[in-house]
Protein backbone atom coordinates (compact mmCIF):
# COMPACT_ATOMS: atom_id res chain seq x y z
CA UNK A 1 0.00 0.00 0.00
CA UNK A 2 1.91 3.02 -1.29
CA UNK A 3 0.27 5.40 1.17
CA UNK A 4 2.52 3.94 3.87
CA UNK A 5 5.52 5.99 2.76
CA UNK A 6 6.04 7.53 6.22
CA UNK A 7 5.09 10.85 4.74
CA UNK A 8 7.15 10.29 1.59
CA UNK A 9 4.28 11.35 -0.70
CA UNK A 10 6.03 13.75 -3.09
CA UNK A 11 9.06 13.64 -5.32
CA UNK A 12 11.08 16.03 -3.18
CA UNK A 13 10.72 13.74 -0.17
CA UNK A 14 11.66 10.75 -2.34
CA UNK A 15 14.75 12.57 -3.54
CA UNK A 16 15.72 13.22 0.07
CA UNK A 17 15.35 9.45 0.70
CA UNK A 18 17.72 8.52 -2.14
CA UNK A 19 20.21 11.21 -1.09
CA UNK A 20 20.28 9.60 2.37
CA UNK A 21 20.25 6.07 0.86
CA UNK A 22 17.57 5.22 3.42
CA UNK A 23 17.11 1.41 3.45
CA UNK A 24 13.52 1.79 4.68
CA UNK A 25 12.51 2.79 1.16
CA UNK A 26 14.38 0.05 -0.68
CA UNK A 27 11.93 -1.45 -3.17
CA UNK A 28 9.19 1.01 -2.22
CA UNK A 29 9.99 3.12 -5.28
CA UNK A 30 12.67 3.41 -7.98
CA UNK A 31 14.48 6.43 -9.42
CA UNK A 32 15.23 6.79 -13.13
CA UNK A 33 17.97 9.14 -14.39
CA UNK A 34 17.26 10.81 -17.72
CA UNK A 35 20.90 11.41 -18.70
CA UNK A 36 21.94 7.77 -18.30
CA UNK A 37 18.72 5.94 -19.18
CA UNK A 38 19.12 3.82 -16.02
CA UNK A 39 16.77 3.23 -13.08
CA UNK A 40 18.03 2.42 -9.58
CA UNK A 41 17.04 1.48 -6.06
CA UNK A 42 16.95 4.25 -3.42
CA UNK A 43 20.02 2.63 -1.81
CA UNK A 44 22.18 2.64 -4.95
CA UNK A 45 25.85 3.33 -4.05
CA UNK A 46 26.40 5.42 -7.20
CA UNK A 47 26.73 9.20 -6.93
CA UNK A 48 23.37 10.85 -6.31
CA UNK A 49 22.12 12.43 -9.56
CA UNK A 50 20.81 15.97 -9.74
CA UNK A 51 17.18 16.49 -8.79
CA UNK A 52 16.18 17.73 -12.24
CA UNK A 53 17.37 14.50 -13.87
CA UNK A 54 15.33 12.18 -11.61
CA UNK A 55 11.96 10.62 -12.31
CA UNK A 56 10.33 8.35 -9.71
CA UNK A 57 8.38 5.17 -10.35
CA UNK A 58 6.46 2.94 -7.97
CA UNK A 59 7.58 -0.29 -9.66
CA UNK A 60 10.46 -1.55 -11.76
CA UNK A 61 7.97 -2.54 -14.45
CA UNK A 62 6.86 1.09 -14.83
CA UNK A 63 10.46 2.24 -15.18
CA UNK A 64 11.14 -0.35 -17.85
CA UNK A 65 7.91 0.54 -19.67
CA UNK A 66 9.22 4.14 -19.81
CA UNK A 67 12.37 2.92 -21.56
CA UNK A 68 14.88 2.76 -18.69
CA UNK A 69 17.16 -0.22 -18.03
CA UNK A 70 18.16 -1.69 -14.69
CA UNK A 71 21.30 -0.48 -12.92
CA UNK A 72 24.16 -2.98 -12.85
CA UNK A 73 25.45 -1.70 -9.49
CA UNK A 74 22.41 -1.71 -7.18
CA UNK A 75 20.61 -4.46 -9.17
CA UNK A 76 16.90 -3.53 -8.85
CA UNK A 77 15.89 -7.16 -9.37
CA UNK A 78 17.10 -7.84 -5.80
CA UNK A 79 14.98 -5.13 -4.16
CA UNK A 80 12.48 -6.36 -1.55
CA UNK A 81 8.86 -6.39 -2.63
CA UNK A 82 5.86 -4.75 -1.00
CA UNK A 83 3.04 -6.47 0.85
CA UNK A 84 -0.19 -4.59 0.13
CA UNK A 85 -2.86 -4.98 2.76
CA UNK A 86 -5.94 -3.01 1.78
CA UNK A 87 -9.04 -4.69 0.34
CA UNK A 88 -8.76 -3.10 -3.10
CA UNK A 89 -5.22 -4.39 -3.55
CA UNK A 90 -6.01 -7.93 -2.40
CA UNK A 91 -6.61 -9.21 -5.94
CA UNK A 92 -3.65 -7.32 -7.41
CA UNK A 93 -1.30 -8.50 -4.65
CA UNK A 94 -2.37 -12.12 -5.15
CA UNK A 95 -1.96 -11.84 -8.93
CA UNK A 96 1.47 -10.23 -8.58
CA UNK A 97 2.54 -12.98 -6.17
CA UNK A 98 1.41 -15.70 -8.58
CA UNK A 99 3.18 -13.96 -11.48
CA UNK A 100 6.30 -13.76 -9.33
CA UNK A 101 6.10 -17.53 -8.90
CA UNK A 102 5.94 -17.98 -12.68
CA UNK A 103 2.20 -18.40 -13.26
CA UNK A 104 2.46 -16.82 -16.73
CA UNK A 105 5.55 -18.74 -17.79
CA UNK A 106 3.47 -21.68 -18.97
CA UNK A 107 -0.06 -20.34 -18.46
CA UNK A 108 -2.09 -17.45 -19.82
CA UNK A 109 -3.72 -14.41 -18.25
CA UNK A 110 -7.08 -16.16 -18.70
CA UNK A 111 -5.81 -19.13 -16.65
CA UNK A 112 -4.51 -16.86 -13.91
CA UNK A 113 -7.78 -14.91 -13.76
CA UNK A 114 -9.75 -18.14 -13.49
CA UNK A 115 -7.58 -19.28 -10.57
CA UNK A 116 -8.25 -15.98 -8.82
CA UNK A 117 -11.99 -16.14 -9.49
CA UNK A 118 -12.28 -13.07 -11.76
CA UNK A 119 -12.48 -12.39 -15.48
CA UNK A 120 -9.32 -11.72 -17.48
CA UNK A 121 -10.62 -8.24 -18.34
CA UNK A 122 -11.15 -7.38 -14.68
CA UNK A 123 -7.68 -8.64 -13.78
CA UNK A 124 -6.00 -6.59 -16.51
CA UNK A 125 -7.96 -3.49 -15.57
CA UNK A 126 -7.19 -3.87 -11.84
CA UNK A 127 -3.46 -4.39 -12.41
CA UNK A 128 -3.14 -1.52 -14.85
CA UNK A 129 -5.01 0.79 -12.48
CA UNK A 130 -2.97 -0.27 -9.47
CA UNK A 131 0.49 -0.98 -10.91
CA UNK A 132 0.37 0.90 -14.20
CA UNK A 133 1.37 -2.18 -16.20
CA UNK A 134 -0.39 -5.22 -17.63
CA UNK A 135 0.03 -8.75 -16.24
CA UNK A 136 2.18 -9.69 -19.25
CA UNK A 137 4.49 -6.69 -18.78
CA UNK A 138 4.89 -7.48 -15.09
CA UNK A 139 5.70 -11.11 -15.91
CA UNK A 140 8.36 -10.00 -18.37
CA UNK A 141 9.97 -7.75 -15.75
CA UNK A 142 10.03 -10.63 -13.25
CA UNK A 143 11.58 -13.00 -15.84
CA UNK A 144 14.26 -10.47 -16.75
CA UNK A 145 14.99 -9.82 -13.09
CA UNK A 146 15.42 -13.52 -12.36
CA UNK A 147 17.59 -14.00 -15.46
CA UNK A 148 19.78 -11.04 -14.50
CA UNK A 149 20.24 -12.41 -10.98
CA UNK A 150 21.20 -15.84 -12.31
CA UNK A 151 23.68 -14.22 -14.71
CA UNK A 152 25.27 -12.29 -11.84
CA UNK A 153 25.29 -14.97 -9.14
CA UNK A 154 25.60 -18.37 -10.81
CA UNK A 155 27.69 -20.29 -13.32
CA UNK A 156 24.62 -21.64 -15.14
CA UNK A 157 24.77 -21.63 -18.93
CA UNK A 158 22.67 -19.11 -20.85
CA UNK A 159 20.36 -21.91 -21.97
CA UNK A 160 19.78 -23.03 -18.37
CA UNK A 161 19.18 -19.45 -17.29
CA UNK A 162 16.69 -18.82 -20.09
CA UNK A 163 14.45 -21.72 -19.12
CA UNK A 164 14.91 -21.30 -15.35
CA UNK A 165 13.75 -17.68 -15.66
CA UNK A 166 10.62 -18.73 -17.54
CA UNK A 167 11.45 -17.90 -21.15
CA UNK A 168 10.07 -20.29 -23.73
CA UNK A 169 13.22 -20.27 -25.86
CA UNK A 170 16.79 -19.02 -25.82
CA UNK A 171 16.07 -16.87 -28.88
CA UNK A 172 13.22 -15.09 -27.10
CA UNK A 173 15.39 -14.65 -24.00
CA UNK A 174 18.21 -13.03 -26.00
CA UNK A 175 15.85 -10.74 -27.90
CA UNK A 176 13.96 -9.45 -24.85
CA UNK A 177 17.15 -9.03 -22.83
CA UNK A 178 18.83 -7.07 -25.65
CA UNK A 179 15.76 -4.84 -26.05
CA UNK A 180 15.30 -3.97 -22.39
CA UNK A 181 18.85 -4.13 -20.98
CA UNK A 182 20.65 -2.66 -23.96
CA UNK A 183 23.09 -5.56 -24.22
CA UNK A 184 22.99 -9.29 -24.76
CA UNK A 185 23.16 -11.73 -21.80
CA UNK A 186 26.63 -12.86 -22.83
CA UNK A 187 27.88 -9.26 -23.01
CA UNK A 188 26.51 -8.53 -19.53
CA UNK A 189 28.25 -11.55 -18.08
CA UNK A 190 31.56 -10.61 -19.69
CA UNK A 191 31.58 -6.93 -18.78
CA UNK A 192 29.60 -6.52 -15.55
CA UNK A 193 29.67 -9.81 -13.69
CA UNK A 194 32.44 -10.84 -11.37
CA UNK A 195 34.14 -14.14 -12.10
CA UNK A 196 32.09 -17.17 -11.05
CA UNK A 197 33.16 -20.78 -10.76
CA UNK A 198 32.44 -22.78 -13.87
CA UNK A 199 31.56 -26.43 -14.17
CA UNK A 200 30.19 -27.91 -10.95
CA UNK A 201 27.08 -26.02 -9.83
CA UNK A 202 26.70 -27.72 -6.49
CA UNK A 203 26.17 -25.10 -3.85
CA UNK A 204 24.35 -22.79 -6.28
CA UNK A 205 23.71 -19.66 -4.22
CA UNK A 206 21.36 -16.71 -4.65
CA UNK A 207 21.08 -13.46 -2.72
CA UNK A 208 17.75 -12.44 -1.17
CA UNK A 209 17.73 -8.82 0.02
CA UNK A 210 15.48 -7.46 2.77
CA UNK A 211 14.82 -4.19 4.57
CA UNK A 212 16.55 -4.05 7.94
CA UNK A 213 16.18 -4.80 10.75
CA UNK A 214 15.60 -8.56 10.71
CA UNK A 215 15.43 -10.55 13.96
CA UNK A 216 17.16 -13.59 12.48
CA UNK A 217 17.69 -15.36 15.79
CA UNK A 218 14.02 -15.19 16.78
CA UNK A 219 12.98 -16.32 13.31
CA UNK A 220 15.33 -19.29 13.39
CA UNK A 221 14.20 -20.17 16.92
CA UNK A 222 10.57 -20.24 15.85
CA UNK A 223 11.33 -22.53 12.91
CA UNK A 224 13.69 -24.73 14.94
CA UNK A 225 11.00 -25.52 17.52
CA UNK A 226 8.69 -26.67 14.73
CA UNK A 227 11.21 -28.34 12.38
CA UNK A 228 9.80 -31.62 11.02
CA UNK A 229 12.34 -34.43 11.54
CA UNK A 230 13.77 -35.61 8.23
CA UNK A 231 12.27 -32.64 6.36
CA UNK A 232 13.69 -29.59 8.16
CA UNK A 233 16.85 -28.94 10.15
CA UNK A 234 18.00 -25.79 11.94
CA UNK A 235 21.66 -25.89 12.99
CA UNK A 236 24.77 -23.69 12.95
CA UNK A 237 22.80 -20.54 12.22
CA UNK A 238 21.22 -21.97 9.05
CA UNK A 239 17.83 -23.34 8.04
CA UNK A 240 17.83 -26.42 5.79
CA UNK A 241 14.89 -28.30 4.38
CA UNK A 242 13.55 -30.44 1.57
CA UNK A 243 11.21 -28.65 -0.84
CA UNK A 244 8.84 -30.03 -3.45
CA UNK A 245 7.88 -27.52 -6.15
CA UNK A 246 5.87 -28.45 -9.24
CA UNK A 247 6.90 -32.10 -9.00
CA UNK A 248 10.59 -31.36 -8.42
CA UNK A 249 12.19 -32.18 -5.06
CA UNK A 250 15.51 -31.07 -3.63
CA UNK A 251 17.23 -29.54 -0.63
CA UNK A 252 17.84 -25.88 0.15
CA UNK A 253 19.82 -24.03 2.83
CA UNK A 254 19.27 -20.46 4.00
CA UNK A 255 21.66 -18.44 6.14
CA UNK A 256 22.28 -14.81 6.88
CA UNK A 257 24.79 -12.96 4.69
CA UNK A 258 27.83 -11.56 6.46
CA UNK A 259 28.09 -8.04 5.08
CA UNK A 260 24.72 -7.31 3.50
CA UNK A 261 21.09 -6.92 4.49
CA UNK A 262 20.41 -10.20 2.74
CA UNK A 263 20.00 -13.93 3.14
CA UNK A 264 21.94 -16.48 1.10
CA UNK A 265 19.88 -19.24 -0.49
CA UNK A 266 21.73 -22.38 -1.58
CA UNK A 267 19.83 -24.88 -3.70
CA UNK A 268 20.37 -28.33 -5.15
CA UNK A 269 21.01 -28.42 -8.93
CA UNK A 270 17.79 -30.41 -9.36
CA UNK A 271 15.80 -27.33 -8.30
CA UNK A 272 17.19 -25.00 -10.99
CA UNK A 273 14.18 -25.47 -13.32
CA UNK A 274 11.84 -24.25 -10.54
CA UNK A 275 14.09 -21.53 -9.12
CA UNK A 276 11.57 -18.77 -9.87
CA UNK A 277 8.69 -20.10 -7.72
CA UNK A 278 11.20 -21.39 -5.18
CA UNK A 279 12.70 -17.94 -4.58
CA UNK A 280 9.21 -16.47 -4.16
CA UNK A 281 8.32 -19.11 -1.57
CA UNK A 282 11.53 -18.67 0.39
CA UNK A 283 11.02 -14.91 0.50
CA UNK A 284 7.53 -15.55 1.87
CA UNK A 285 8.83 -18.10 4.41
CA UNK A 286 11.19 -15.52 5.92
CA UNK A 287 8.88 -12.53 5.35
CA UNK A 288 11.58 -10.66 3.44
CA UNK A 289 9.20 -8.17 1.81
CA UNK A 290 7.94 -6.76 5.12
CA UNK A 291 8.18 -3.06 5.99
CA UNK A 292 9.42 -3.16 9.62
CA UNK A 293 9.42 0.64 9.83
CA UNK A 294 5.73 0.86 8.90
CA UNK A 295 4.74 -2.10 11.08
CA UNK A 296 6.59 -0.66 14.07
CA UNK A 297 5.01 2.75 13.56
CA UNK A 298 1.48 1.30 13.59
CA UNK A 299 1.92 -1.16 16.47
CA UNK A 300 4.08 1.22 18.50
CA UNK A 301 1.11 3.55 18.96
CA UNK A 302 -0.26 1.11 21.53
CA UNK A 303 1.50 1.72 24.88
CA UNK A 304 1.15 -1.97 25.70
CA UNK A 305 3.03 -3.12 22.56
CA UNK A 306 5.50 -0.23 22.33
CA UNK A 307 8.12 -1.82 24.64
CA UNK A 308 7.95 -5.11 22.71
CA UNK A 309 8.40 -3.27 19.41
CA UNK A 310 11.42 -1.44 20.82
CA UNK A 311 13.00 -4.70 21.99
CA UNK A 312 12.45 -6.56 18.69
CA UNK A 313 11.96 -4.07 15.85
CA UNK A 314 12.83 -6.68 13.22
CA UNK A 315 10.40 -9.43 14.25
CA UNK A 316 8.80 -11.12 11.23
CA UNK A 317 5.87 -13.47 10.63
CA UNK A 318 7.23 -16.82 9.39
CA UNK A 319 5.41 -18.00 6.29
CA UNK A 320 5.42 -21.42 4.68
CA UNK A 321 7.07 -23.01 1.67
CA UNK A 322 4.10 -25.39 1.35
CA UNK A 323 0.65 -24.28 2.46
CA UNK A 324 -0.66 -27.82 2.78
CA UNK A 325 2.27 -28.79 4.99
CA UNK A 326 1.55 -25.82 7.27
CA UNK A 327 -2.13 -26.83 7.43
CA UNK A 328 -1.35 -30.41 8.43
CA UNK A 329 1.13 -29.16 11.00
CA UNK A 330 -1.55 -26.90 12.50
CA UNK A 331 -4.04 -29.78 12.80
CA UNK A 332 -1.42 -32.02 14.36
CA UNK A 333 -0.65 -29.25 16.86
CA UNK A 334 -4.16 -28.85 18.22
CA UNK A 335 -4.31 -29.36 21.98
CA UNK A 336 -0.76 -30.73 22.25
CA UNK A 337 2.60 -29.12 22.87
CA UNK A 338 4.86 -27.93 20.06
CA UNK A 339 7.29 -30.77 20.81
CA UNK A 340 4.54 -33.40 20.59
CA UNK A 341 3.22 -31.90 17.36
CA UNK A 342 6.72 -31.95 15.88
CA UNK A 343 7.06 -35.64 16.73
CA UNK A 344 3.72 -36.40 15.07
CA UNK A 345 4.69 -34.38 11.98
CA UNK A 346 7.90 -36.40 11.69
CA UNK A 347 5.95 -39.66 11.85
CA UNK A 348 3.47 -38.30 9.29
CA UNK A 349 6.24 -37.43 6.83
CA UNK A 350 8.04 -40.74 7.41
CA UNK A 351 4.90 -42.79 6.77
CA UNK A 352 3.33 -40.88 3.89
CA UNK A 353 6.17 -38.84 2.36
CA UNK A 354 8.72 -39.91 -0.24
CA UNK A 355 12.47 -40.41 0.33
CA UNK A 356 14.76 -37.82 -1.20
CA UNK A 357 17.14 -39.03 -3.88
CA UNK A 358 20.41 -37.46 -2.73
CA UNK A 359 24.12 -37.98 -2.49
CA UNK A 360 24.61 -40.79 0.06
CA UNK A 361 27.45 -38.78 1.61
CA UNK A 362 25.06 -36.00 2.64
CA UNK A 363 24.70 -36.09 6.42
CA UNK A 364 22.57 -33.06 7.14
CA UNK A 365 19.52 -34.89 8.49
CA UNK A 366 17.36 -34.31 5.40
CA UNK A 367 15.87 -37.58 4.23
CA UNK A 368 12.42 -37.12 2.74
CA UNK A 369 9.89 -34.67 1.39
CA UNK A 370 6.52 -33.94 2.96
CA UNK A 371 3.60 -35.71 1.24
CA UNK A 372 1.38 -33.79 -1.14
CA UNK A 373 -2.34 -33.26 -0.63
CA UNK A 374 -3.12 -35.75 -3.38
CA UNK A 375 -0.95 -38.42 -1.75
CA UNK A 376 -2.61 -37.94 1.63
CA UNK A 377 -6.09 -37.88 0.09
CA UNK A 378 -5.35 -41.24 -1.55
CA UNK A 379 -4.77 -42.79 1.90
CA UNK A 380 -7.52 -43.82 4.27
CA UNK A 381 -8.10 -42.03 7.60
CA UNK A 382 -7.18 -45.32 9.30
CA UNK A 383 -3.73 -45.24 7.67
CA UNK A 384 -3.23 -41.66 8.85
CA UNK A 385 -4.27 -42.60 12.39
CA UNK A 386 -1.46 -45.16 12.61
CA UNK A 387 1.02 -42.42 13.50
CA UNK A 388 -0.74 -42.13 16.86
CA UNK A 389 -3.69 -39.87 16.16
CA UNK A 390 -7.30 -40.06 17.36
CA UNK A 391 -9.63 -41.18 14.58
CA UNK A 392 -11.37 -37.80 14.51
CA UNK A 393 -8.08 -35.95 14.00
CA UNK A 394 -7.04 -38.38 11.25
CA UNK A 395 -10.40 -37.87 9.53
CA UNK A 396 -9.94 -34.09 9.73
CA UNK A 397 -6.51 -34.31 8.05
CA UNK A 398 -7.94 -36.56 5.34
CA UNK A 399 -10.79 -34.11 4.72
CA UNK A 400 -8.30 -31.25 4.51
CA UNK A 401 -6.16 -33.14 1.99
CA UNK A 402 -9.22 -33.98 -0.10
CA UNK A 403 -10.32 -30.32 -0.15
CA UNK A 404 -6.86 -29.06 -1.13
CA UNK A 405 -6.31 -31.77 -3.76
CA UNK A 406 -9.74 -31.06 -5.27
CA UNK A 407 -9.26 -27.30 -5.33
CA UNK A 408 -11.99 -26.55 -2.79
CA UNK A 409 -9.41 -24.93 -0.49
CA UNK A 410 -6.48 -23.08 -1.99
CA UNK A 411 -3.43 -21.46 -0.44
CA UNK A 412 -2.29 -19.53 -3.52
CA UNK A 413 -5.29 -17.49 -4.62
CA UNK A 414 -6.86 -14.15 -3.74
CA UNK A 415 -8.43 -14.55 -0.32
CA UNK A 416 -10.14 -12.06 1.87
CA UNK A 417 -9.35 -13.02 5.45
CA UNK A 418 -12.98 -13.52 6.52
CA UNK A 419 -13.78 -15.57 3.40
CA UNK A 420 -10.80 -17.85 3.95
CA UNK A 421 -11.64 -18.34 7.64
CA UNK A 422 -15.22 -19.25 6.73
CA UNK A 423 -14.07 -21.73 4.06
CA UNK A 424 -11.52 -23.33 6.36
CA UNK A 425 -13.95 -23.58 9.28
CA UNK A 426 -16.35 -25.52 7.04
CA UNK A 427 -13.90 -28.43 7.20
CA UNK A 428 -14.15 -30.89 10.09
CA UNK A 429 -11.69 -30.25 12.90
CA UNK A 430 -10.90 -26.69 11.81
CA UNK A 431 -12.01 -23.80 14.00
CA UNK A 432 -11.27 -20.07 14.04
CA UNK A 433 -7.94 -20.56 15.81
CA UNK A 434 -6.61 -22.98 13.19
CA UNK A 435 -8.03 -20.90 10.31
CA UNK A 436 -6.36 -17.70 11.53
CA UNK A 437 -3.10 -19.51 12.18
CA UNK A 438 -3.18 -20.83 8.60
CA UNK A 439 -3.96 -17.35 7.30
CA UNK A 440 -0.86 -16.09 9.14
CA UNK A 441 1.53 -18.72 7.86
CA UNK A 442 0.15 -20.44 4.74
CA UNK A 443 -1.43 -17.34 3.16
CA UNK A 444 0.87 -14.87 4.90
CA UNK A 445 -2.00 -12.50 5.68
CA UNK A 446 -0.64 -9.64 7.83
CA UNK A 447 -3.92 -9.06 9.67
CA UNK A 448 -4.82 -12.55 10.94
CA UNK A 449 -5.47 -12.88 14.66
CA UNK A 450 -6.01 -16.22 16.47
CA UNK A 451 -7.79 -14.67 19.45
CA UNK A 452 -8.38 -18.02 21.22
CA UNK A 453 -4.67 -18.77 21.37
CA UNK A 454 -3.34 -19.60 24.83
CA UNK A 455 -0.14 -17.59 24.45
CA UNK A 456 -1.94 -14.51 23.11
CA UNK A 457 -4.39 -14.54 26.00
CA UNK A 458 -1.69 -15.12 28.57
CA UNK A 459 0.37 -12.23 27.19
CA UNK A 460 -2.76 -10.07 27.49
CA UNK A 461 -3.02 -10.86 31.23
CA UNK A 462 -5.56 -13.66 30.83
CA UNK A 463 -7.95 -11.79 28.56
CA UNK A 464 -10.98 -13.61 27.19
CA UNK A 465 -11.38 -14.20 23.48
CA UNK A 466 -13.70 -11.22 23.09
CA UNK A 467 -11.42 -8.99 25.12
CA UNK A 468 -8.43 -10.04 23.00
CA UNK A 469 -10.31 -9.33 19.77
CA UNK A 470 -11.39 -5.92 21.03
CA UNK A 471 -7.85 -5.07 22.09
CA UNK A 472 -6.45 -6.13 18.71
CA UNK A 473 -8.62 -3.72 16.72
CA UNK A 474 -6.02 -1.02 17.35
CA UNK A 475 -3.35 -3.22 15.74
CA UNK A 476 -4.94 -3.47 12.30
CA UNK A 477 -3.75 -4.07 9.60
CA UNK A 478 -0.76 -5.81 11.24
CA UNK A 479 -2.37 -8.04 13.86
CA UNK A 480 -0.28 -11.03 12.72
CA UNK A 481 2.87 -9.14 13.71
CA UNK A 482 1.29 -8.23 17.03
CA UNK A 483 0.71 -11.94 17.66
CA UNK A 484 4.40 -12.66 17.06
CA UNK A 485 5.35 -9.93 19.54
CA UNK A 486 2.92 -11.31 22.13
CA UNK A 487 4.37 -14.82 21.75
CA UNK A 488 7.92 -13.49 21.97
CA UNK A 489 7.06 -11.56 25.15
CA UNK A 490 6.44 -14.86 26.95
CA UNK A 491 10.13 -15.72 26.78
CA UNK A 492 11.10 -19.37 27.04
CA UNK A 493 8.21 -20.57 29.19
CA UNK A 494 6.30 -23.72 28.39
CA UNK A 495 3.19 -21.71 27.62
CA UNK A 496 5.09 -19.76 25.00
CA UNK A 497 6.39 -22.96 23.41
CA UNK A 498 2.91 -24.16 22.66
CA UNK A 499 1.28 -20.78 22.24
CA UNK A 500 0.43 -21.27 18.59
CA UNK A 501 -0.62 -24.88 18.96
CA UNK A 502 -3.25 -24.90 21.67
CA UNK A 503 -6.63 -23.29 21.01
CA UNK A 504 -8.21 -22.67 24.39
CA UNK A 505 -11.93 -21.79 24.12
CA UNK A 506 -13.65 -19.69 26.75
CA UNK A 507 -15.28 -22.08 29.22
CA UNK A 508 -17.20 -20.40 32.04
CA UNK A 509 -17.19 -22.23 35.34
CA UNK A 510 -20.36 -24.25 36.01
CA UNK A 511 -22.76 -22.51 38.43
CA UNK A 512 -22.82 -23.74 42.00
CA UNK A 513 -26.01 -24.96 43.58
CA UNK A 514 -27.24 -22.74 46.39
CA UNK A 515 -26.63 -24.01 49.92
CA UNK A 516 -23.92 -26.48 48.95
CA UNK A 517 -20.22 -26.08 49.30
CA UNK A 518 -17.98 -27.10 46.44
CA UNK A 519 -16.33 -30.46 46.96
CA UNK A 520 -12.66 -30.05 47.90
CA UNK A 521 -10.22 -31.47 45.39
CA UNK A 522 -9.03 -34.99 45.95
CA UNK A 523 -5.27 -35.06 46.62
CA UNK A 524 -3.11 -36.02 43.66
CA UNK A 525 -1.68 -39.02 45.46
CA UNK A 526 -5.17 -40.41 46.01
CA UNK A 527 -6.11 -39.81 42.37
CA UNK A 528 -3.09 -41.70 41.16
CA UNK A 529 -3.82 -44.60 43.50
CA UNK A 530 -0.32 -44.58 44.97
CA UNK A 531 0.36 -47.65 47.09
CA UNK A 532 2.73 -45.95 49.51
CA UNK A 533 1.90 -44.65 52.95
CA UNK A 534 1.28 -41.11 51.65
CA UNK A 535 -1.25 -42.44 49.16
CA UNK A 536 -3.12 -44.45 51.79
CA UNK A 537 -3.21 -41.60 54.29
CA UNK A 538 -4.39 -39.07 51.73
CA UNK A 539 -7.00 -41.48 50.43
CA UNK A 540 -8.31 -42.17 53.94
CA UNK A 541 -8.61 -38.45 54.63
CA UNK A 542 -10.53 -37.91 51.43
CA UNK A 543 -12.91 -40.77 52.27
CA UNK A 544 -13.55 -39.40 55.76
CA UNK A 545 -14.38 -35.95 54.38
CA UNK A 546 -16.74 -37.48 51.84
CA UNK A 547 -18.47 -39.48 54.60
CA UNK A 548 -18.97 -36.35 56.73
CA UNK A 549 -20.59 -34.57 53.78
CA UNK A 550 -23.01 -37.45 53.29
CA UNK A 551 -24.00 -37.38 57.00
CA UNK A 552 -24.60 -33.62 56.88
CA UNK A 553 -27.06 -34.06 54.03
Amino acid sequence: MRAWYLGCVNDDARYAAIAARDPRFDGVFFVAVSTTGIYCRPVCPARTPGRARCTFYDTAALAEAAGYRACFRCRPELAPGNADVDAVDNLVAAAAARIGEGALNDGSVDDLAAQLGVSDRHLRRAMEARLGVSPVALAQTRRLGMAKQLLHDTALSLTEIAFAAGFGSVRRFNAVFQEVMGSSPSQLRRTHVERVQRGDVRGLSLRLDYRPPLDWDELLGFLAARAIPGVEVVADGAYRRVVHVDGTAGAIAVRRADRRNALELSIDPALVPVVMPLVARVRRLFDLDARPDVIGRVLGRDPFLAPAIARRPGLRVPGAVDGFEAAVRALLGQQVSVAAATTLAGRFAAQLGAPLDRDPDARDGLARRFPTAAEVAACSPAAIAKIGLPSARAAAIHALATAVAGGALRFDGAHHLDAFVAAACALPGVGPWTAHYLAMRALHVPDAFPAADLGVRKALAGASVREAEARAEAWRPFRSYAVMHLWASLGGSDDRSRADDRPIPDRPAPPRRAGRRADPPVPAAARRGDRGRAGHVAGARARRRAARRVLRR
